[in-house]
Formats: structure tokens, sequence, C-alpha cells
């Protein structure tokens, strides 16, 4: 039993005649008859009786009700096949870090899934290392993060540069400069983020290259985001990213610090070689890149 004999059949008995039938689907009568004679051999039954009027058997009204059905899941099934295929459905899983998940993102997928409402998203939240973990077991699509250190399989687009900053209580001694200087640090107690967050490894090899013979006063805080409301408490200063303080909590003050000490370029991570299977995977790949992309470094992709 073949799908265009069913698609006959329903012509058929929506138009009560052969003629029409065949008028509609653009085929030659022969066509038409020779189709019904076909699907009634492979059902085993008589669906149409012969003769002037057009009527149906009851295992014709039977099989016209119950293949509309078939028909309907069928032709719905083929669209959903194609448009996965042409990248106008399917199911992305987006895992990404802070601060860009709450800060940058929520505007831009908004705003793409209006423009592909067949695409649907899912956000995994996490630090880059768990993100490229989950990326190679095919547990997500694609990952916004900083570099992996790990880059078997996966290939890293650099997109911008997550600009950091000094946040301190307005009463701390440092908010009389203008500039921090990274040796300041070693005054305070600093506020740090989780042991695998890339930006507190990056601070921490910059300071023991600095001066690895003094002791950093610190205390660890698991959120990246939470960090300025803990400087504002007066529990110490933190590195945050710029963008977490628009505006700055209050009883706290901004400074910029000397050199790019642990501004952090952020990119996508993706596995191209499944790209060719999930041409929605493509489709947001590239729209993150474009929309990303505004203070893209000028190094070369990581592979």
């Amino acid at each position: 039993m073949e799908l265009l004999h069913l698609k006959t059949f329903q012509t058929i008995v929506k138009h009560g005649n052969f003629i029409r039938a065949a008028e509609e689907l653009n085929y030659a009568q022969s066509t038409v008859t020779t189709q019904m004679q076909k699907l009634e051999a492979d059902l085993g039954v008589q669906l149409m009786e012969r003769g002037k009027q057009f009527r149906l058997t009851e295992a014709g009204r039977l099989f016209y009700e119950q293949s509309a059905v078939i028909l309907k899941n069928m032709e719905q099934l083929q669209l959903n096949m194609s448009g996965l295929q042409e990248g106008e459905t399917g199911h992305v899983r987006l895992g990404v870090t802070e601060p860009t998940a709450s800060y940058r993102l929520p505007e831009l997928l908004q705003a793409f899934m209006i423009s592909n409402p067949g695409i649907g998203i899912s956000l995994v939240f996490g630090n880059t290392p768990m993100l490229s973990e989950q990326l190679y077991k095919g547990e997500i699509d694609l990952a916004i993060c900083s570099p992996p250190d790990e880059m078997a399989e996966r290939y890293f687009e650099p997109l911008f540069r997550e600009a950091f900053v000094v946040l301190l209580p307005d009463h701390h001694p440092l908010a009389a400069k203008e500039a921090i200087d990274p040796s300041d640090l070693y005054g305070s107690r600093l506020l740090l983020t989780s042991a695998v967050c890339p930006y507190r490894r990056k601070l921490e090899i910059v300071l023991q290259q600095m001066a690895p013979e003094l002791d950093l006063h610190t205390m660890e805080i698991g959120s990246m985001t939470a960090l300025p409301h803990y400087v504002a408490s007066g529990m110490g200063i933190a590195l945050v990213p710029s963008i977490l303080l628009n505006p700055p909590p209050k009883h706290t003050v901004q400074r910029t610090v000397s050199g790019d000490l642990v501004d952090m370029i952020v990119g996508i991570l993706s596995k191209p070689a499944d790209f060719q299977a999930k041409p929605s995977t493509a489709k947001l790949y590239l729209y993150l890149k474009e929309h990303l992309d505004s203070e893209a470094p000028k190094e070369p992709p990581l592979l």
C-alpha cells in the first residue's frame, strides 16, 4: 500500500468521481483507475461499488475514515523531515556560561525564536570545563564559553573579549585610586569564583607570576553574578565583568585594572561534524556568531 494511492483514494471520495480527481491530481483517468485497482488488491477488499453512481462499500467507508488520519500524519511527517533538512525545524541544546547567559542572550534568543518558530532551544548553564565535556559526549550541541583546555574534536570560534573591572566598597582605601594596579590586590580580601572557573584560574596564574612570595587573602564565592552583592556588603573586593555593573550595586565603586589582567576571550565551542546532521544547530551558530561578534579578537580560531 503506497502513500500515493491513499491520496488518490481520498481525492476520489472528496469529488465523488474519478474524472475530477484525475483533474486535480493532474493524472490521466486510467492512472487513477489503475491506482485504485492496485490499492484494492493490496488490501484484499473492494472499496468502491462499480457503476454509474459513485458509492463506497462498507470497507471503503471504514478505510476512508482511518486512512485520512494516516495520510494527514504522513504528510506532516514529510513536512517535519523537510524542515529538519532545511534547518526550519529542530531542537538545539545550547550550553552557556555567565555572565553571557543572563546579560547577552535573552534578547538575542528571543529574536531568533521569533524569526525561527520551528526551532526550539534548551539552555544548559555551566562552567567551561563542564560544557566542553558535555559537548564532547553529545549532551549539548553548542556552547558559549571561554576556550577549554581540551580541544579534541571541538572547534572554538572567538567572538568577543569580556572586560573586567575591580569592584570595591565605596569606603575602601583603594576607591581613591583612578586605576588599580594588580599588586594592590594583595592588600585586601579578594572574592573569587569557584576553583573550576576559567576567570579565577587565569587571575591566580597572573598573580602568582607577579608576586609568588606573597600570600593572597581570598574568599570563594561560587557565583559570578553574586560577587557584586558580596562586595556591596563590605566583605571584600572582586574582579568582575563590567557588564554586570549596569548599574553597580549601591555603596560600591568600580575601577579599571592596569593592563588586561583577566580579560577573557569568549566564543562558540562546537563540533562542526554535527552541523550536517542538525542544520538547525548550524543556523543558530551563524546567528550567534553574527550578533555576538561585536568585539571579536583577531586571534585565529582554535582547533
